[in-house]
């Protein structure tokens, strides 16, 4: 083995390419007897680009990936990317833009045909950087929300959903982005504080001297009013509904009505209703059968229902016009600057419109009733749980789905029309035709919907449509009975309403049952100081440049140990260059065994061996092993943890205490102790590796493939593909070895809590001191005889026997200690310690741990925000901490009173 880990990417990827060239990653299909394990990739955007986000999402599905492939499982991990509709289109049209090129002047096809060019240029670009993520998934089975059986599936979706009078098309109010030129969903709209003018206006009450005055952000819609609307048991306006008033500016009169849902408390009480450009509106509209008057065009430019002057202007420009003419009215009472919250696209980054236009829509309802029993009945597992109140929220508030967009790039609607507007659904023109003639006779002309589907649309159908399924609804496909349903989703929360509760609908519609039997929703990764990532701020950290400096091991670590369920990740880029330390730790342990000659030997007889050491460290394995398979296990998703319990087995029980202690036998041990310690400790590390394996796949695998320490196995073998060490293999150690667990537990709590001793003294870790004590249980005294070279190999301290004889003067000073078995313990200071600087120190310490202790005493005992909001996992972590503060108050206190 070389002296330092080479974590470079070249290095990285030549163990990734032999993973992927040995076939590691494949699923073996039907075939296969083995039990299935499915996680259907998150389709990234083809034109996205790995941020930390996706790092997190596919480090955590690698995890569980690796991690059942080593138990045994026919594990497919299905990767692929998304079409992205908007985000695509208008990446692609900026490049014409720049070429010169208006891609609104060129013919459709032609410019779809550019759309291609460029995704088989670049369009696998985040694929091949998942590679480097050390994504171990089946390459072979890549699909794309626009390739042929996605289109055929798609097609028969849509087809079945309108025969069975689910999706009709209607004409309703919705997000408009007037760059793009298209309806949009909810998921890509950003609310945008912006500071602006709030005009209060006076509208003249027909045939009365009075006026109702309404308070509005928008005064340019007012050309779209169709009544005024206050409240009904607002007494300030009792009088005047049943009443008209004037629309200013337009001569027109509309009616004062009564409705419940205006707020009495905002503005004036009395709201202008403008049905065709507000949602609230529509809906007080559509109840008192108003006219929906639209008065913008699909680049929000007022249109000609306004008047003359008017026509033709922005929005903004329209808004400076109608306030300048209702002050010259008379009309506009008063203006004051207010912040309000203002819809933007997500992708335009203007300010969009509610626009009242013809639409796809797919009625939700019996399809969401469905999504949401699966998870009242458990079918489906929501983790963290603390999101099943926003899926029962979601799903029974649930609206109408806007489907079609008035894209070029996507699914396009099959649906065609006759020249007298007949709609003809089918799956391909051919067939609309055929199905047109059948109807109306020959010479008939069709002309396709221009719209297309929404990108979430085909996203819904994504758990089964990648296994085969299209013709007639279904396919008898070998994929879909062998890996669905699926065995879990991850994803962010974000997306929860948007894409998972759609899968869960088009499962049910389609397949019949759940799409997958449990959803992981992670949270957000924050930056160091807790703020949300973006680029507007700077902070936005490209995981990419954290492996090239850290390693892919060290990021994916440092994920996996800070993936606690319900809380937010804050990325500090030290704890990654900690984490690296550890891949470092892991590796130095490897070259140690190598040196000292430690081979793995499958056939060796692990349950047979003698040295209670030995024993003791795979029961510790066992521990271990049991603590990861249950954080591992689909229905819990404990990353932290398992991460967590590896890392402090490794550096603390592996490395610092079972090696020190191996060092020690293989230095003064007989030929068969040290035998026994060199095949022990490497069939004992050969299981820690398979443990750590999924967590940190680059290093382990180099480790096994590399060292001498498995110089024994196969040719083609590989850790990717070994066995997993699961903790029923290692049930024989439960019961037999109890006395040497014990044992050694004593001992090394020993070494500890001298340790401890010693560091808040200061004494140097050369220097050798007697460990003294006045009595001790028999007990106790057959441990520390048997174990005196442990005791001063890893605690300095010199053992001789019991009672503080009249040799006590050779020491400045004893401080004492507590400790199991032990009467008046202490350790004796050297003649020339300098006691009084010791005292100092300690009391500084002793200081430092009092305020810890008390900070955390009122955290968890007396913080009610703390103990009703905090997750389970940082209450047990802060309650770990408390205990560990007070260990060392005690200690600090003992000691300072002994000096």
């Amino acid at each position: 083995m070389e002296k330092r880990y080479d974590f470079s990417a070249s290095a990285e990827c030549a163990i990734y390419d032999d993973w992927d060239s040995s076939g590691a990653f494949r699923s073996r299909g039907g075939s296969s007897k083995q039990k299935s394990y499915t996680i259907m990739m998150p389709p990234p955007n083809v034109t996205g680009r790995l941020h930390i986000g996706h790092a997190l999402d596919n480090t955590l599905q690698d995890i569980l990936v690796r991690y059942h492939r080593m138990r045994g499982f026919d594990c497919l991990w299905l990767p692929g990317t998304d079409h992205a509709g908007i985000a695509t289109q208008l990446l692609v049209s900026k490049q014409l833009s720049a070429s010169g090129i208006d891609f609104k002047q060129l013919p459709r096809e032609e410019f779809l045909e550019h759309i291609w060019r460029w995704k088989d240029q670049y369009g696998n670009i985040i694929l091949q950087q998942l590679r480097r993520l050390g994504a171990s998934c089946d390459w072979s089975r890549v699909r794309f929300t626009m390739d042929e059986g996605f289109l055929r599936s798609v097609r028969h979706a849509f087809l079945r959903l309108y025969e069975d009078n689910l999706i009709y098309r209607a004409e309703r109010l919705v997000n408009w982005d007037p760059r793009l030129e298209t309806a949009i969903s909810d998921l890509e709209v950003n609310q945008v504080s912006m500071r602006g003018e709030l005009c209060l206006i006076d509208y003249p009450v027909v045939d009365e001297s009075s006026v109702i005055t309404i308070a509005t952000m928008r005064p340019e819609t007012l050309f779209g009013d169709s009544a005024v609307a206050v409240h009904p048991a607002d007494e300030r306006y009792a009088s005047f509904v049943g009443l008209r008033c004037l629309v200013p500016l337009t001569g027109r009169s509309v009616p004062i009505i009564s409705d419940d849902r205006v707020d009495r408390e905002q503005g004036t009480g009395a709201l202008k209703i403008t049905p065709a450009h507000d949602f609230l509106d529509f809906e007080i509209g559509r109840d008192h059968s108003l006219e929906s008057i639209v008065i913008f065009d699909k680049r929000a430019r007022l249109n000609d229902r306004v008047p003359p002057a008017y026509r033709g202007l922005s929005r903004e420009q329209a808004r400076k016009d109608v306030v300048s003419a209702l002050r010259t009215e008379g009309l506009l009472r008063e203006v004051r600057a207010e912040e309000h919250s203002v819809p933007h696209g997500e992708r335009s980054g203007v300010a969009l419109e509610p626009r009242l236009t013809k639409q796809w829509f797919l009625r939700m309802d019996d399809l969401a009733a469905r999504a949401l029993r699966a998870v009242d009945d458990g079918d489906t597992l929501l983790l963290p749980q603390i999101w099943h109140s926003t899926w029962r929220n979601w799903l029974s508030n649930i609206q109408p789905w806007c489907i079609s967009r008035q894209l070029l790039w996507g699914h396009r609607i099959p649906i065609w029309y006759t020249e007298s507007g007949d709609e003809i659904a089918a799956i391909s023109e051919e067939s609309a035709l055929e199905i047109a003639e059948q109807r109306f006779g020959k010479g008939i002309s069709l002309s396709q919907d221009e719209d297309v589907l929404d990108t979430w649309f085909s996203a819904s159908l994504w758990p089964f449509s990648t296994l085969g399924w299209s013709d007639e609804g279904f396919t008898d496909s070998s994929l879909l009975q062998r890996y669905f349903p699926t065995d879990i989703l991850m994803t962010g929360f974000d997306i929860l309403f948007f894409w998972v509760a759609r899968m869960m609908m088009m499962s049910f519609y389609f397949m019949g049952c759940v799409p997958f039997r449990v959803v992981y929703l992670h949270a957000l990764i924050r930056d160091a100081s807790g703020r949300k990532m973006s680029k507007s701020l700077g902070n936005v950290v490209n995981p990419i440049d954290l492996m090239d400096r850290y390693g892919c091991d060290a990021l994916r670590f440092t994920l996996a140990l800070q993936a606690i369920p319900g809380r937010d990740l804050r990325l500090v880029e030290k704890r990654i260059e900690g984490n690296r330390n550890f891949i470092t730790k892991l590796w130095n342990s490897a070259r140690f065994l190598e040196l000292q000659d430690c081979r793995y030997d499958r056939d060796f007889a692990i349950g047979a061996i003698e040295g209670s050491l030995h024993k003791w460290m795979l029961v510790r394995l066992r521990e271990t092993t049991i603590k990861v398979e249950r954080a591992l296990d689909d229905q819990t998703c404990l990353f932290h943890e398992a991460s967590s319990v590896l890392y402090h087995f490794l550096w603390d029980v592996f490395c610092d205490q079972y090696l020190e202690m191996v060092k020690l036998v293989l230095s003064n041990g007989n030929a068969a102790e040290k035998e026994e310690a060199r095949f022990s400790s490497a069939w004992i590390f050969y299981g820690l590796l398979r443990l750590l394996h999924p967590f940190v796949p680059f290093v382990t695998e180099k480790i096994f493939c590399d060292a001498e320490i498995f110089a024994s196995r196969d040719k083609d073998e590989r850790l990717i593909t070994s066995q997993w060490l699961s903790a029923d293999s290692l049930a024989f150690t439960a019961d037999n070895w109890a006395g040497e667990v014990a044992e050694l537990e004593w001992v090394l709590g020993l070494v500890g809590e001298v340790r401890s001793l010693r560091s808040c003294l200061g004494l140097s870790p050369r220097e050798v001191v007697p460990l003294r004590c006045e009595d001790l249980t028999s007990v106790a005294e057959r441990y520390i005889n048997a174990w005196t070279i442990v005791a001063r190999g890893m605690a300095g301290v010199e053992w001789s026997g019991r009672g503080i004889s009249g040799d006590v003067i050779k020491e400045e000073k004893i401080v004492g200690f507590v400790y199991e078995g032990f009467v008046n313990a202490g350790l004796g200071l050297p003649l020339g310690f300098a006691i009084a600087e010791a005292k100092s120190r300690v009391a500084k310490q002793l200081k430092r741990w009092d305020s810890e202790f008390e900070f955390l005493k009122k955290k968890c005992f007396f913080d009610d925000k703390f103990a009703k909001n905090a997750p389970e996992a940082i209450k047990r972590a802060e309650m770990l901490k408390f205990e560990e503060a007070q260990r060392h108050k005690e200690l600090l206190a003992k000691i300072h009173q002994d000096l």
